[in-house]
């Protein structure tokens, strides 16, 4: 019998080594086979050979159009390995807030033995298979490869234009989204944006929401007594409804001990008590729309830019034309960014790099206004990382 093949050299599959006998790793940034720490053999892409693979499992991220996704003759998901012995399961997509829905979802079931994982950075191999629930975040890459496993219960939230070289299109990145609902049973539940309503046919019960006031209507939630505001409502929101769905409690108490994570919407204040908001989480339009929708009441000073993967940004523009707003272009998109906001005459400022945006908006910045780095961008066309972004903001904003 052939090895299981093991595509990418990376923290999901190398969990799944520590639970498979007999694996090969096949990794594009190996260049000449090795035996690692652990015994296991790591070869280049270009080795492998589906004749001597009985099973193939991938990391998520690598496309459909790879060479080794197009040998594969009997390949997996992570998810379908695990579908047998999956516990009660929760599963979280969508294109933003998936890892804070899934964090606040994990704060109200933790006291019924659920553990968390997934994309959110724990792989499967490594859950606990007696915990009583596993909420998971799921990203549209696992959702295009699992064909066997399927949640118990899947919460969607709202789409928008993302990973659309890798799906191929917008309606191929709707579909993996999607793809779960369709293999569920009776008596299992979703709940799916409105705007999906017609796309699906299925025995799920399917619980459709329009917004945050059209999902509270439905749960009977008093939106009042959730503290969170802005693009975190919709996340708390979700959370209380599934804990709803499954123990019949709304708890208001318990979302709202629940702390949120670095780096989106984080407010601080310089040493003249001027507000300035860490938004470089958001690194699509949808995100950044929704950091404009809360501070959309003040003048907003916006740092706008990055590595944007050419996406089409005339929805965010469109959106920011009525706003008083003043933008701040950095990163390899600065010049897009600049000849669209002449089109849809914006003001926009071109300051190549995060410390001159700073710089340049500090000589302006008044009491009644706010400074908005919400990038609609990655940052790794000058940063680490969108943490590392982060961190030098609130750096530079500290040292004013």
């Amino acid at each position: 019998m052939g090895a299981v093949s093991l595509f990418g050299y990376g923290g999901t599959t190398k969990a799944l080594a520590q639970q498979i006998k007999n694996v090969v790793f096949y990794d594009d940034k190996v260049i000449k086979p090795f035996t690692d720490e652990n015994g296991f053999k790591v070869k280049p892409s270009s080795d492998f050979d589906p004749r001597y693979s009985a099973l193939e499992i991938t990391s998520p991220g690598i496309p459909p159009s790879h060479p080794l996704i197009q040998k594969a003759q009997h390949l997996i998901s992570e998810y379908d390995y695990f579908a047998d012995v999956m516990p009660f399961s929760i599963w979280i997509s969508g294109t933003n807030g998936k890892t804070t829905t899934t964090q606040m979802m994990q704060h109200l079931l933790h006291e019924y033995g659920s553990v968390e994982g997934g994309n959110i950075g724990v792989p499967l191999a490594k859950l606990d298979q007696k915990a009583s629930i596993w909420v998971l975040e799921t990203s549209s890459f696992t959702l295009h490869y699992t064909n066997k496993a399927k949640p118990n219960l899947y919460v969607l939230l709202p789409l928008s234009p993302d990973h659309l070289s890798w799906h191929g299109d917008m309606q191929g990145y709707i579909d993996d989204k999607l793809k779960p609902v369709k293999m569920m049973k009776d008596g299992e539940i979703a709940i799916v944006p409105k705007a999906y309503q017609n796309f699906l046919s299925c025995n799920a019960d399917i619980i459709f929401y329009e917004d945050e006031n059209d999902l509270a209507k439905t749960f009977d939630i008093d939106l009042e007594k959730i503290k969170f505001k802005g693009v975190f409502l919709l996340d708390a929101l979700l959370a209380v409804c599934v804990k709803k769905i499954l123990f019949n409690k709304t708890d208001y108490e318990g979302i709202n001990a629940f702390t949120i994570d670095p780096h989106r919407q984080e407010e601080l204040y310089d040493a003249k008590g001027r507000l300035w908001v860490n938004d470089t989480k958001a690194t699509n339009l949808d995100a950044t729309i929704g950091a404009l929708k809360r501070y959309k009441d003040k003048h907003i000073h916006l740092i706008l830019g990055g590595d944007d993967k050419g996406v089409d940004l005339t929805q965010l523009f469109e959106f920011m034309q009525p706003l008083q707003i003043s933008i701040y272009a950095i990163g390899s998109n600065q010049q897009k960014l600049l000849k669209l906001s002449a089109d849809f005459n914006l003001p926009c400022k071109a300051c190549e790099i995060l410390s001159n945006a700073v710089s340049e908006i500090a000589k302006l910045l008044t009491d009644d206004e706010v400074v908005l780095l919400s990038p609609a961008a990655a940052s790794l066309d000058q940063f680490t990382s969108y943490a590392q972004r982060g961190d030098i903001f609130k750096q530079l904003v500290r040292t004013l």
